[in-house]
């Protein structure tokens, strides 16, 4: 429902657009947000009631409806908030602004708005003043008159000329009467609301103070926080280095893991190439006995050479005695002593290969 209808007088002198607050029921210090975002805050100025409001709507809700008055006070709190107390809505509203010079705009507004109130009360005091004024004097001058006309006059005089003329001033002495009463009853409305006023106004003084001190609760939790900030900003620095330290040592991990399964391959490769050394240690044994009879072998191959070179020179001398009948024989000494010079050749190395195998063994 909105609070300006269409077919008001009332009609918009000021726009702006601000966040709005009001202030905790409950504990008085802290700030409720009354809209989601900036939301139109406006003045509006009732030529027919000759009164100022502020005004604001959040879509269909009525988060604004203050009527100012002279006692009211717009005090700024910060760059860009500002707050005013409504006694008649028993709460204080706070306005955020997105610039300082918005801010100044509406409290230099709100001013001329608080001015412009203070000066239509005051004109009517004096019309309600004067209209009692008036009643007073009118009231005074009935009684005078009549007693004037019951002085001067006689009996007959008043009964042909005083009965209109009294009831005449009769009846106006009568709506002076209620005019008086009336006028009485203000006086007692505007002493009453006066009153409601000043006890608003320390109860709104009390609110400030109250807010005062929570703001300086608030400028120290804020400083506190910011430290706490710092801290943790630090902190996270510090934790990051520790991350990056733990990655660096992942991969240092990484590393040795790989290092770790290269060696363990090479260790199974060298446990293999172990397990056939000791098989070929197992068969040393046996190629020692193959040696020794190789070697004996050797022996009976050397006795028997010595055994042949004896016949060879005897055969010799027999060839030299017989040069012409053993000439072919002769050529196939020859070939057969080359071959057995190249088998004992190799007899004698392979002899040479078993010692040093077995030597090294």
């Amino acid at each position: 429902i909105s609070p300006v209808p269409p077919y008001s007088r009332e009609q918009p002198i000021f726009t702006t657009r601000a966040h709005v607050f009001q202030i905790d029921p409950s504990t008085k210090k802290n700030w409720v947000p009354a809209s989601k975002q900036a939301v139109t805050v406006s003045y509006f100025y009732d030529s027919t009631r000759n009164s100022y409001r502020i005004i604001s709507v959040d879509g269909a809700k009525v988060i604004i409806n203050s009527t100012i008055t002279p006692n009211m006070t717009f005090t700024k709190t910060s760059q860009k908030f500002g707050q005013w107390a409504d006694s008649r809505a028993n709460t204080v509203f706070g306005l955020g602004f997105p610039s300082e010079q918005q801010l100044t705009k509406f409290a230099e507004k709100f001013q001329e708005v608080k001015e412009a109130a203070k000066l239509a009360r005051d004109r009517s005091q004096e019309k309600i003043e004067t209209s009692s004024n008036h009643s007073q004097e009118s009231g005074r001058e009935t009684p005078s008159s009549t007693r004037a006309s019951s002085v001067n006059g006689t009996d007959d005089e008043k009964a042909s000329h005083g009965g209109p003329a009294e009831t005449h001033l009769k009846s106006e002495n009568d709506k002076l009467k209620i005019a008086l009463a009336q006028s009485s009853s203000n006086v007692k409305k505007w002493e009453t609301e006066l009153q409601t006023l000043r006890e608003s106004n320390a109860r709104l003084t009390t609110a400030l103070q109250e807010s005062a001190a929570s703001i300086e609760h608030w400028k120290k939790q804020f400083s506190a926080c910011k430290e706490e900030n710092d801290q943790l900003r630090s902190k996270i620095e510090e934790l990051e280095e520790q991350c990056n330290e733990i990655n660096k040592e992942k991969e240092r991990n990484a590393q040795l893991s790989r290092r770790l399964q290269e060696l363990e391959t090479e260790l199974q490769d060298k446990e293999l190439e172990l397990e056939e050394l000791r098989k070929q240690g197992e068969i040393i044994p046996q190629l020692m006995s193959e040696c020794e009879s190789v070697s004996e072998q050797l022996q009976a191959a050397e006795e028997k050479n010595k055994d042949l070179e004896e016949k060879v020179r005897t055969l010799r001398t027999e060839v030299e005695e017989s040069k012409h009948r053993q000439t072919n024989l002769k050529t196939e000494l020859k070939n057969f002593l080359d071959v057995l010079d190249g088998k004992i050749d190799e007899l004698h190395d392979f002899r040479q290969g078993l010692s040093k195998l077995g030597v090294d063994n």
